[in-house]
């Protein structure tokens, strides 16, 4: 509304080279303030990149878990929610794409039951992050010679590895750990599946956390 207003007082200027100015002037100020509020609330970004997005309440409530985990106030996350509410979309997908843009020198280890299935979010925020749209928000970029989708870096040194669950994370290290479905649906009832998945947790990944690492859970 303000904007508006502020409009409506430039329409009046008489001198239209000045009132050209101004209007460039507030375009840059709203451009640049709508470019920060991108960059700093992790569910405005969301709705940046997917404009069809359905908002619901719990969507909400994992931004502000993943606000707090961008800022460092928040360093262990659980998100245990039934299928089709959109979790995996943001945790692996969306997380690592906006954290990345925030900082180009993380590093970041996403793991799933299988490798192909977390190579396959490898390649979705990989493409996110080379999208025109990300690149208007973010100066974040991929280094030249990135082509694999499950093993990425960018130009600042972040890096970003794809992993199953038992797969090996030897040299590589975590800023932010990403382990999304660790069970599939047929483990579900396997005790011996359960352990195997803790005791790879506990040997490799864990072991591979940067200080101030951050470890999120779906």
């Amino acid at each position: 509304m303000l904007n508006k207003d502020i409009l409506k007082k430039i329409d009046n200027i008489t001198d239209s080279s000045v009132r050209k100015d101004w209007k460039l002037n507030l375009l840059t100020k709203i451009h640049k303030v709508k470019n920060r509020k991108i960059r700093s609330d992790f569910l405005t970004f969301v709705k940046y990149i997917w404009p069809d997005f359905i908002e619901g309440n719990h969507h909400q409530t994992i931004s502000d878990k993943f606000n707090r985990l961008q800022s460092g106030d928040l360093k262990r996350l659980i998100i245990n929610m039934p299928p089709r509410h959109t979790k995996s979309e943001f945790a692996s997908y969306f997380l690592p794409a906006w954290m990345i843009g925030n900082n180009p020198k993380l590093k970041i280890i996403q793991a799933t039951h299988t490798a192909e299935l977390a190579i396959r979010f490898g390649r979705k925020a990989k493409n996110l992050i080379d999208s025109s749209e990300y690149r208007e928000i973010f100066d974040t970029r991929l280094q030249e010679d990135s082509k694999a989708a499950g093993r990425w870096e960018t130009n600042k040194g972040g890096e970003y590895f794809a992993v199953g669950v038992q797969g090996a994370v030897t040299g590589r290290g975590a800023d932010l750990l990403i382990i999304d479905d660790p069970h599939s649906e047929q483990d579900a009832n396997s005790t011996t599946a359960f352990d195997n998945a803790y005791e790879w947790y506990t040997s490799g990944p864990r072991q591979r956390l940067q200080p101030g690492g951050r470890i999120v859970l779906v």
